[in-house]
């Protein structure tokens, strides 16, 4: 197969070479995919760099979000759930070749009629958004939902999600592009968020200035959010994608009863198995009723391995929106 192993780590992106590798061997629990389209994450740039805190031993393929085709079923069952031929996407290391291995619980079947780009880019973002806004915030029609980072993987799922159950969404973006996309997926006001009279621009949207509901933060904005958030409002601690690590004055969580919720869709599998089927039916339900939409990044396409270091300057670099999926033709396939 062809990959991009990484040795040692690298200062960026630019340093990532696609090569000639062995065929992955997967263990007795394991698929065999051919990959077709794989999706960019920020944590993809830290784990080449060795900042992230999953770093396999060395060497490993990068990349971890992924859909493609099941070549071979694991060979400790003989009822496997995904037969030759699948369609699936997923989430396991290794997704930057053309071929991954996987267990069943890191795969999913592809929703009906999705191409491979749409579905790549699938398995992070909208459980995350989901999970949060429907298990944790009980997000429910007639309520004020702020959305920052509006127009980013995990934002453009959480605008799709608080409109399909019925909220009004007031979406926060830094460029003109970006709040643009968030309203074609569906966000009723946007703000710039790079205004520093921001809060006071969404409070004034709100019914007679009430404030939000719910607030959806993967930026890290909880303490300039309790400026715009009503009585009984929840803020949902998303991430922190600004870079460091939000310290909140507490008196303020007090005097408008705020509760500050968080989630780590991640760590489900370990702690609340139970919800994953759950969330998931959710998301399909949503899907199959037209409510929620792929979030592929449009403006520009990156197709073959070769391009994946492009694609992952282009999202640390900030310049994108949605989900930064790269194409992988395989050898005598369809581009795609």
């Amino acid at each position: 197969m062809r990959g991009i192993q990484v040795s040692q780590y690298v200062k960026g992106p630019k340093e990532l070479k696609v090569t000639e590798l062995p065929d992955p061997t997967p263990k007795a629990n394991q698929y065999l995919i051919e990959v077709h389209a794989a999706a960019t994450n920020f944590f993809d740039i830290l784990q080449i760099q060795g900042k992230y805190q999953h770093q396999p031993p060395f060497p490993w393929v990068s990349g971890a979000e992924f859909s493609g085709v099941v070549l071979a079923t694991p060979s400790n069952t003989k009822s496997p759930r995904f037969p030759v031929g699948s369609r699936v996407f997923g989430g396991s290391q290794g997704a930057y070749a053309t071929r991954v291995c996987a267990a069943e619980h890191e795969l999913l079947p592809m929703p009906q009629g999705w191409s491979f780009a749409d579905a790549a880019g699938l398995f992070v973002t909208a459980p995350t958004s989901y999970g949060a806004l429907v298990q944790r915030a009980g997000v429910k029609a007639g309520d004020w939902v702020l959305v920052h980072a509006a127009a980013g993987g995990v934002g453009l799922a959480a605008v799709q999600v608080a409109k399909a159950f019925g909220a009004t969404v007031i979406a926060t973006a830094g460029t003109p592009r970006k709040r643009e996309v968030a309203r074609q997926f569906g966000a009723d006001h946007v703000v710039d968020y790079g205004d520093p009279t921001w809060p006071d621009q969404v409070r004034k949207l709100t019914p007679k200035g009430r404030g939000v509901d719910i607030v959806y933060d993967p930026v890290g904005v909880v303490d300039k959010s309790t400026k715009c958030v009503a009585w009984n409002g929840r803020i949902l601690v998303v991430g922190f994608a600004a870079g460091q690590i939000e310290k909140v004055a507490m008196n303020k969580v007090l005097l408008k009863n705020i509760s500050l919720v968080g989630i780590h869709w991640g760590a489900y599998a370990r702690f609340e198995k139970e919800t994953i089927p759950v969330v998931w039916q959710g998301i399909n339900r949503l899907i199959e009723q037209g409510k929620f939409k792929g979030t592929v990044f449009s403006d520009k396409e990156f197709v073959g391995l070769e391009s994946i270091p492009d694609a992952l300057l282009a999202l640390g670099g900030r310049e994108t929106w949605g989900k930064v999926v790269v194409k992988i033709p395989q050898s005598g396939g369809s581009k795609l």
